[in-house]
């Protein structure tokens, strides 16, 4: 378990962490924020959010007029209730909907789309204009925050990004296979990688960590030496 920083400011700093589906993202910026009492911004969920809105109505995810509307009426909000983040879209708590696969597979879809992407950013840089934050998500340190404090690059093989979605989707009873997951898996890094608006890449001044063979702990640890670093040098 890392440390606290005893006597040394934790509020200001911009943390973004980027990588593809299934990396760690998530658990490591929650565990970044818990630790430094930041604000954590899962911009993942905000897109999910939309994509869910998006098939509940059942709008053509290349329509950017209809999507530019849902946008403009759309209010999301991440709180956290009882050590969880909750993800509010409209004041409706929509969390455990937009886990589903095919959620995140429009999602991938329609954050293709430069009308979509604007307006995402523009949100999440507010979310973050006060500094204290930990982003995570796919351009969070090439676009929405490319002056970021600190940049991680969290990354791990498709096959193990795959076992870690697979045993998730299990356990929320969801009847899929391995090699199912893997599939999905891979097209949605191909989408992330190849989209023109955004795609996902590793910014230039990036820490690159690999996740395959460590454990969240392990992650952590190395994680937080890169910010006790920069935090010692403010």
């Amino acid at each position: 378990m890392s440390q606290p920083l005893a006597g040394k400011p934790l509020r200001g700093l911009i943390i973004a962490i980027d990588g593809p589906a299934a990396a760690g993202k998530s658990t490591l910026a929650k565990r970044l924020a818990r630790e430094l009492n930041y604000v954590y911004v899962d911009t993942g969920a905000m897109y999910r959010a939309l994509a869910w809105r998006v098939m509940e109505e059942g709008i053509d995810p290349g329509d950017e007029k209809e999507l530019g509307r849902i946008l403009q009426q759309m209010r999301i909000r991440l709180v956290e209730h009882a050590g969880q983040l909750r993800v509010l879209l409209n004041e409706v708590d929509v969390t455990e909907q937009i886990r589903a696969p095919e959620v995140s597979q429009m999602a991938s879809k329609v954050s293709t789309l430069r009308v979509v992407r604007d307006r995402m950013v523009e949100l999440q840089r507010a979310m973050g204009s006060q500094g204290g934050v930990v982003a995570e998500g796919r351009d969070i340190g090439t676009v929405v925050f490319p002056v970021a404090d600190v940049k991680i690059y969290l990354d791990a093989s498709p096959e193990e990004r795959a076992r870690r979605r697979f045993a998730e989707l299990r356990s929320q009873g969801k009847q899929v296979t391995l090699e199912e997951t893997l599939e999905e898996m891979k097209e949605r890094d191909r989408r992330d990688q190849e989209r023109a608006v955004a795609p996902l890449r590793k910014a230039e001044n990036a820490l690159v960590v690999d996740s395959s063979r460590l454990g969240a702990e392990a992650v952590v640890e190395q994680v937080m030496r890169e910010i006790k670093n920069k935090l010692r040098a403010i």
